[in-house]
């Protein structure tokens, strides 16, 4: 195999992994509800922390015949300052986080990669 197809291989096999940030928003964050979070974990892995978590409002979710869709930006990082577009993607069954929800809000954590947007996890709050 040429260094040409080696490298694209291990670019190919590297894209798909999204990376978590913490972007320092929950330094005062009460500890228990940090460690509760921290250890949340759905059928698709770890959530991470709060860090990566964001939180939905009503309008931003909904559920129809026992599946989950929310609406996030299309893309995880800011266009030159613009509104992202926002999209509608539907919550994997694995991705949904069944232990009793400790803040009452709808929480989602979208990954990005090469192939578009993605749930790792999402939680449920309560529709008003």
């Amino acid at each position: 195999m040429t260094k040409l197809a080696c490298a694209s291989a291990l670019i190919a096999l590297a894209a798909p992994f999204g990376h978590a940030r913490d972007r320092g928003q929950f330094v005062n964050t009460n500890a228990d509800l940090k460690a509760w979070f921290d250890g949340l974990r759905s059928g698709k892995g770890p959530c991470c922390s709060d860090a990566d978590g964001s939180a939905l409002s009503d309008t931003d979710w909904d559920s129809k015949d026992g599946h989950y869709r929310v609406r996030v930006p299309r893309y995880g990082y800011a266009l030159e300052g613009q509104m992202q577009e926002l999209v509608w993607v539907d919550v994997p069954e694995e991705a949904v986080i069944s232990e009793p929800n400790r803040v009452g809000r709808t929480m989602v954590w979208p990954i990005y990669g090469y192939m578009g947007v993605t749930i790792r996890c999402f939680m449920p709050g309560s529709m008003t």
